[in-house]
């Protein structure tokens, strides 16, 4: 009999659900089971899932599948009627331990309506497969509507966890070796605003630093530039151990196209943003991410996001050519053609790589923390890849001398405390 296979498809918060999920069939003794773990933000992860699950039958033609995630969540009713899937978990029921306990009266589908969801339940996990950084959950769902996005009805509303959890979470895998902590959710920036006491993300990294002395490294997914606080920016600031790579929620930097996104900054706030950022802590690098081809976007306003990216210097972008997604409202919006959302989406993603070979270059010569994932390869506290020497232990942290950049990594020298100038 064969261990449980956990496939985890998009975003950091469901790489923190896969571990669960592999924990609770574990305990359960579960074998010979497949959980894939889907993505729904866009048409093409759906799309995406269905080529995963017909793959993993192929490799796999005796073992039960059961298909749970975002894209099960909205959709269970067309992964069901798959010959492929055994059976369909909502987001809410993959938490679940007694969901990995199987009965006879079994149900095939098992999906709450996920919007009368009020809490999220606290889940200790022990550690992470094969990683030096884990993620940790601090909310989950969303209060927002934005126009091209269906993750809310997937999720559910904006609900955080206490933070006494999130601090035991930390603890636990920070002594089992964890070396840096990724704080994850679906909205970060709206943590604590439901809670009986009311907190800000700031609040919580200033606490959570607090509380866990030992933790070496923390690092911030996606921040929404509309909803930091003034606690952010001085953690941010006066606080090594948060990282200084900082990645926003941009979307686009035409103030028409934010308008009808539905988001909640302007191209004035978030520059506003990067420049006190800049200004408290020096030498910070900067990711977004941002839609390309965006119903009514014309020449101009996607020129203005291209000018922003090279203006704002930013060198981690997650960009994607806009994707229709039933249900939302930007899917009736007059559509760009698809050609042109490509192509303008190269053209992005050219800009970000002409940006970060710059960053890279302007590097060498100059001293980094690097954490080690495994023995050839590390990351700086900025995010980026080191090349290593084989020798490494995951989850130290080696001072090192960058001496070039190969195939988009830097190459380095091992230093002593001594010689470091970091």
């Amino acid at each position: 009999m064969n261990a449980p296979k956990v496939i985890t498809l998009g975003c950091r918060l469901n790489a923190f659900e896969s571990e669960i999920i592999r924990d609770h069939a574990l305990r359960a003794g579960v074998t010979d089971t497949v959980y894939i773990n889907t993505c729904t933000v866009t048409a093409e992860a759906e799309r995406q899932a269905r080529q995963t699950i017909r793959r993993q039958r192929r490799d796999q033609p005796d073992a039960r599948i059961v298909v749970t995630g975002c894209a099960a969540q909205l959709a269970p009713e067309k992964f069901i009627a798959m010959d492929e899937v055994d059976q369909v978990l909502g987001n809410e029921e993959k938490l679940e331990p007694s969901r990995y306990l199987k009965t006879a009266d079994e149900a095939d589908v098992a999906v709450t309506d996920i919007m009368t969801v009020k809490e999220t339940a606290s889940h200790l996990i022990s550690g992470f497969d094969g990683r030096a950084r884990a993620f940790v959950q601090i909310q989950q769902g969303c209060d927002h509507r934005c126009t091209f996005c269906i993750i809310p009805f997937a999720r559910g509303n904006n609900r955080s966890l206490e933070r006494d959890t999130i601090v035991k979470q930390t603890r636990k895998l920070v002594g089992a070796g964890f070396a840096e902590i990724v704080l994850t959710g679906v909205d970060i920036c709206s943590y604590g605003g439901d809670l009986p006491i009311q907190s800000t993300l700031g609040e919580l990294v200033q606490k959570l630093l607090q509380a866990v002395p030992e933790l070496k490294r923390l690092r911030l997914t996606s921040l929404d530039p509309a909803a930091m606080d003034d606690k952010l920016y001085d953690a941010i600031a006066g606080e090594p151990r948060v990282m200084p790579h900082i990645h926003l929620s941009l979307q686009s930097m035409d103030a028409m196209i934010l308008k009808r996104m539905k988001r909640r900054h302007s191209p004035d706030d978030a520059v506003r943003v990067v420049e006190r950022i800049r200004e408290i802590r020096p030498g910070v690098v900067f990711g977004a991410d941002l839609i390309a081809g965006f119903p009514t976007e014309t020449d101009s306003m996607f020129a203005n996001t291209l000018q922003a990216v090279n203006d704002l210097g930013l060198t981690h972008l997650h960009v994607f050519p806009y994707s229709e997604r039933s249900g939302t409202p930007a899917a009736e919006m007059p559509g760009v053609d698809k050609a042109v959302r490509k192509q303008r989406a190269q053209t992005l993603r050219a800009a970000g790589d002409k940006a970060m070979a710059a960053y890279m270059q302007g590097m060498v010569g100059k001293d980094a923390r690097v954490l080690v994932e495994r023995p050839d390869k590390g990351m700086t506290e900025h995010y980026v890849d080191v090349a290593l020497d084989g020798n490494g232990v995951a989850g130290d942290i080696l001072e090192i001398r960058i001496t070039g950049v190969v195939d988009g990594q830097f190459t380095g020298q091992h230093l002593t405390d001594q010689n470091f100038t970091g």
